[in-house]
């Protein structure tokens, strides 16, 4: 099969679809971006604005009513518990890192995963102030604006180029002067991708993040040689009545190994 076929007739088409709506949603937050929205706080201190509303509704329309038979989760939706007996469901981030693009950043996304018995299989992530596409089908590799794209090889501790919370990174790496800690990347989908192609060499995400953050992202990785997991290396699982989930790493799949084997060595914090 050649690099970015996919091979399944129906998968095919959900991806072609998938596509084509990541790119109208990135469109709409793209041209409300920097406007005056309404926004308000939802749960504790989490912000949603009317931009991520809207993108929501264009995915939820575009996607569902092609898909009737696939569950739904998107942060943005209320849950419907149906989405658990179903053998694929589409995980949505309308905008990831809202907090972002609310303050007039560039680092926020559009983040949709196709998931089938818990793995993604079709990703796609759109960067639309950087016009940048990640596209991802299980088994077909990783795009990025339609070349295919790779993780970062190596080995071991020896790397410079890593993002994610300041004492994940210290405890990793306590005495090391190459390690250089990326500036604050505020979508952890979009941070997560950066290992994708190659800028960074290692991701961390802390504690609390949702399926909505991770699963396209997580495929992403995957697909361009990449690994993700806990700290533990114990595998993601999505669409599981609990969608929260514990401190995870990224990077390419040899330093992946070692990042784990060095967790599993430090005491317990």
């Amino acid at each position: 099969m050649a690099d970015g076929e996919i091979g399944d007739t129906s998968l095919a088409a959900d991806a072609a679809l998938l596509k084509e709506a990541v790119r109208e949603a990135g469109e709409l937050a793209h041209a409300m971006f920097g406007t005056e929205l309404r926004k308000w706080t939802k749960g504790a201190s989490s912000p949603v604005s009317e931009a991520d509303m809207a993108v929501n509704a264009l995915l939820e329309r575009r996607l569902r009513s092609a898909t009737p038979a696939y569950g739904w989760l998107s942060e943005e939706s209320v849950d419907d518990p149906a989405r658990l007996d179903r053998s694929r469901v589409w995980i949505v981030d309308p905008i990831d890192g809202t907090r972002s693009y609310l303050g007039g950043r560039t680092d926020w996304c559009v983040s949709v995963a196709l998931v089938e018995h818990g793995a993604p299989i079709l990703a796609a992530v759109h960067v639309p102030v950087s016009n940048e596409f990640f596209f991802a089908a299980q088994g077909s590799g990783t795009t990025l604006n339609g070349e295919l794209v790779h993780a970062a090889t190596g080995t071991g501790l020896d790397f410079s180029r890593v993002a994610g919370p300041k004492p994940l990174v210290e405890r990793l790496a306590p005495d090391s002067t190459r390690i250089e800690l990326h500036p604050r990347i505020g979508s952890l989908a979009l941070r997560l991708c950066r290992v994708a192609h190659g800028e960074l060499d290692a991701a961390f995400a802390g504690g609390q993040s949702r399926d909505w953050d991770l699963a396209a992202a997580h495929l992403i990785v995957q697909e361009a040689g990449g690994k993700m997991s806990a700290l533990s290396g114990e595998a993601i699982l999505y669409n599981r009545p609990d969608v929260a989930h514990g401190v995870l790493v990224a990077a390419g799949r040899d330093r992946h190994a070692d990042i784990v084997s060095q967790f599993r060595r430090l005491p317990q914090s």
